[in-house]
């Protein structure tokens, strides 16, 4: 059994406080290359990654976030880094990023990093801005948000897992 795997799956917690320093390359590839391991339907591996380090871009996105979340604030917590998946709209990229993503949350843990998952990329993709986005850092047209990653190194300590619910799975014999 590998327990370091089960280790990271079942410590990994969000993070929502980062620190402004920008993670290392070596950091920010291992967590891609992770999320391009992740399983696809039929190995199709139809997501696009986006990884957003500039500093412009990165303000940009996140205040697009914020629009749609209605609030003036950072939803990205402050993290240096924003990863963003979108694939074809249809369930199975939803499905397939969605498998992406957890793979990108589970090596950040595994790397060292601070992560947490951000919704609203359906919403802000889907707005003329976030097209418009999306076609000058060269994404196929068609492409919907599925979700994105806040990316960084904690400025925080991590939360304890809470407890589990009672009867969460059945077996069946």
């Amino acid at each position: 059994m590998k327990k370091e795997a089960l280790e990271v799956l079942m410590n990994r917690r969000s993070v929502r406080k980062f620190k402004a320093e920008q993670i290392t390359e070596e950091e920010l590839l291992t967590v891609l290359d992770a999320g391009t391991y992740a399983p696809t339907g039929r190995n199709m591996q139809t997501p696009w990654i986006i990884a957003i380090q500039n500093k412009e871009e990165r303000d940009a996105v996140s205040k697009l976030n914020a629009q749609i979340m209605g609030a003036p604030i950072d939803p990205y917590y402050g993290a240096p880094t924003i990863i963003i998946v979108v694939a074809p709209d249809d369930i199975f990229g939803t499905i397939n990023s969605s498998a992406v993503l957890t793979n990108m949350v589970n090596a950040a843990y595994a790397a060292g990093l601070g992560s947490c998952w951000i919704h609203r990329p359906d919403q802000m993709f889907a707005t003329e801005e976030g097209k418009a986005m999306l076609a000058k850092w060269g994404i196929p047209e068609g492409m919907k948000g599925v979700g994105s990653i806040a990316l960084g190194y904690a400025d925080t300590e991590l939360p304890t897992a809470p407890p589990r619910k009672e009867n969460y799975y059945r077996i069946i014999k």
